[in-house]
């Protein structure tokens, strides 16, 4: 069978990418929404180029890259954070991320597609994207920020929830009614999720011993082939392939060896990420986007409005000023891989079709509107902060003349009291010269005073010998 036809293709849409990808970077666009549209443009429902594609012919590939995307967000969980903070991030990435959950599943049921599909939908809106975060971090010069730990603590959180998502995802999907059964799959799901946490956190220095290889050709075959076999693993547990590959990862990254695997790793994640997004472009159809206009509109809304309050309410709880709070929210706005990653296991489960196209376009759009908001966070937090800054200077004026007032209050009942005080002492100095004549008259009309002989026979003198004494003249 030749395949020279479809690997011309296949070279022509990777090079098409790269044109685009360029144009992109010089706007400050991220690669995912580019590979996305690379593989719309393709795709045998559009008309465009009118390439001669089946996905099929990349599925595998693009298995690939979705294994290598959750290994590398294994990989790079950062555990001696979590685990060191674990109190301060529950409290900061679980209020963030609770509150997107929570408005977004009530949100997918309004939608009216169904219980699955509304978890589904509530999944897509409620995590950011980890590599496009990342990315704008960097990008923009925000990693000496001091609200950035707090938002890298937030994307801990957001991972955590991911792979306990997935596992539970998993379960619903599988369409098992039996109740004994569920509970058997949760179980599994999270025993395995448990069992491989407990390896990373304890039993990272005998794993490293697995890759004590100089030779980076057989180490790269190695990490590479224990993250498709967990991939397996993991979609034969039930778990998906997704939670199999992060759990590995988590556990390469336990070991001494992390940094020289992701060396390795990040690579090979681009190219197979970059099949995985363009494969999934080759599965939409721009005209099923007109049904789901409105609810992408109205999830594009919540998405914004849910973050920037969640922003500024994680800010606060740790201290940081408004603009910190809408720093933080323009950056973990950014939607992205998990949505489709959510969006192409809801195909395989067969639900709702307008899902695919929901999550297209959702993150078409939101992958450009998130760095837009992100590159401007400085100008929206001037226009965040006017009317505040006005609010507040109306308020210190009011508090000013109130402050004004009470002490004019305060001033005048002083004067009052002080002018009682006058008034109370010249009142009695008037009494005083009004009795000095009298009492001189009364001194005048007294007869003088005579001396008082008396005897006492305890006075020591002689017998005979008198004291004399004044007579009191009342006496």
């Amino acid at each position: 069978m030749s395949l020279g036809g479809e690997l011309l293709t296949i070279g022509g849409l990777f090079l098409i990418a790269y044109v685009l990808g360029r144009l992109g970077k010089r706007i400050g666009l991220p690669a995912i929404p580019i590979y996305m549209l690379v593989g719309l443009i393709a795709s045998p429902h559009s008309t465009w180029i009118g390439l001669n594609i089946e996905s099929h012919t990349i599925e595998l590939i693009a298995t690939f890259g979705l294994i290598l995307l959750l290994f590398n967000l294994g990989l790079e969980f950062d555990q001696e954070e979590f685990y060191g903070n674990a109190g301060k991030l529950l409290i900061s990435g679980g209020t963030y991320v609770a509150i997107n959950m929570g408005v977004g599943f009530v949100f997918g049921f309004s939608l009216g597609w169904g219980t699955r599909e509304a978890l589904i939908v509530a999944g897509m809106t409620a995590t950011s994207s980890s590599a496009i975060v990342t990315k704008l971090l960097i990008e923009l010069r925000r990693l000496a920020n001091d609200e950035t730990p707090m938002i890298l603590g937030v994307t801990v959180i957001e991972d955590v929830f991911i792979a306990i998502y997935l596992a539970i995802v998993s379960v619903v999907l599988s369409g098992d009614t039996n109740i004994w059964a569920v509970v058997g799959k949760l179980a599994l799901a999270f025993g395995f999720l448990v069992v491989m946490f407990a390896l990373a956190r304890w039993g990272g220095r005998q794993v490293s011993r697995i890759f004590a290889t100089r030779d980076d050709e057989l180490f790269t075959i190695l990490f590479f082939g224990l993250a498709v076999m967990f991939g397996g693993i993991g979609e034969l547990l039930g778990v998906t392939d997704a939670i199999g590959a992060f759990v590995i990862g988590l556990l390469c990254g336990a070991t001494r060896y992390r940094d020289r695997i992701e060396q390795l790793a990040l690579p090979m994640r681009d190219v197979f990420a970059a099949f995985f997004f363009v494969n999934f472009g080759l599965t939409l159809n721009v005209a099923t986007f007109g049904s789901v206009v409105w609810p992408v509109l109205g999830a594009i809304l919540m998405t914004v409005v849910l973050n920037a309050v969640a922003g500024q309410i994680v800010a606060r709880m740790n201290g940081f000023s408004v603009q910190a709070g809408i720093n933080t929210s323009v950056i973990l706005v950014n939607r992205g891989e998990f949505a489709l990653i959510l969006a192409t296991l809801s195909a395989a489960a067969g639900l709702e079709a307008r899902i695919t196209a929901f999550a297209g376009l959702y993150v078409l759009v939101m992958a450009v509107l998130g760095p837009v908001l992100a590159a401007n966070a400085d100008r929206i937090g001037g226009l965040v902060r006017r009317p505040l800054d006005r609010r507040a200077a109306a308020r210190d004026a009011a508090a000013a003349a109130a402050r004004a007032a009470r002490r004019a209050e305060r001033d005048r009942e002083f004067a009052e009291e002080i002018a009682l005080v006058e008034a109370a002492g010249s009142e009695a100095r008037e009494n005083r010269r009004s009795e000095e004549p009298v009492a001189a008259r009364r001194r005048a009309t007294q007869p003088p005073t005579s001396p008082m002989v008396i005897d006492s026979p305890d006075t020591g003198l002689p017998d005979g010998q008198r004291v004399e004494r004044e007579r009191d003249p009342e006496y």
